[in-house]
């Protein structure tokens, strides 16, 4: 992006590429159907805040604002998680989980430190943007929880991404009508099958997978990985040195997802 596809036109490729191998995928199993009566508000819920407004706020987002403003506030994301679970799922808070996300997020700042990043005027539009996505996404991880009490993995993410695929339809079928795949060589078509298959099929299959054995929130804390992951890529492709403070970090993370991940049922809060 952008010379050979625009954003939105990105979303609307990567969204039905994937729903096609759901779809494909899904044959595997045996058919289920669907009470939409009773769960067909659920599964649109997942298709809006999971696929549909979590990528489009995203992608808009990161366009107006600065990649580390969006790093910082996709922060944000295991906190919605957390709330959002005892909100809709009713599920009792434990102060374990809320300590182990803020150590967590404590550590990840300290990850980021001394980058440049600054809220502004000029970034807000994309901040809010990168916030709601955010929201959005939790509300995904939270809604889904339910579903995949009741249907298979593949059943609900199939689904997920028809109904997500029809909504991204509108809003980028004009930019992938002026996609540039004439001129778009190996490594630019192998670059965007990766998308589709690893960071969408395989990822939001996995996601689904992880709350049924897992749940939500600790699904939530374990976005705070990928900056330790980015880390030791960047070290080994020598474009970053480990220092103290960045293996002080990787300790506070693990620490906070450990403790996240921990049923400690003497925490529990009286909220």
């Amino acid at each position: 992006m952008p010379f050979y596809l625009q954003g939105f036109g990105f979303i609307v490729l990567r969204v039905s590429g994937a729903a096609f191998l759901f779809l494909i995928a899904s044959l595997a199993i045996k058919s289920e159907k669907i009470d939409w009566k009773a769960h067909g508000l659920r599964i649109f819920a997942c298709s809006v805040f999971g696929v549909a407004a979590n990528m489009l706020m995203f992608f808009k987002g990161l366009e107006i604002t600065t990649p580390i403003n969006g790093a910082v506030l996709m922060l944000a994301t295991p906190i919605f998680v957390l709330i959002l679970n005892v909100v809709i799922n009713k599920q009792k808070l434990l102060l374990a989980q809320l300590l182990g996300v803020l150590l967590a997020s404590v550590g990840c700042l300290v990850l980021m430190a001394g980058r440049t990043f600054s809220f502004s005027g000029e970034t807000l539009p994309g901040d809010v943007l990168i916030i709601l996505n955010a929201i959005s996404y939790a509300a995904y991880l939270v809604s889904a929880k339910k579903l995949l009490a009741h249907y298979h993995t593949l059943t609900v993410s199939k689904y997920t991404f028809l109904i997500g695929a029809i909504l991204v339809f509108p809003f980028g079928i004009g930019e992938l009508s002026e996609a540039k795949f004439a001129l778009m060589d190996a490594k630019i078509i192998i670059e965007i099958l990766f998308i589709i298959v690893f960071t969408t099929f395989v990822t939001y299959l996995l996601n689904a997978w992880a709350i049924v054995k897992a749940g939500p929130t600790l699904v939530g804390a374990y976005i705070y990985l990928q900056p330790i992951l980015a880390a030791i890529i960047a070290v080994l492709l020598k474009k970053d040195e480990l220092s103290m403070h960045k293996i002080l970090a990787i300790m506070l993370i693990f620490a906070g997802v450990f403790i996240t991940s921990t049923k400690i049922q003497w925490y529990k809060s009286k909220a």
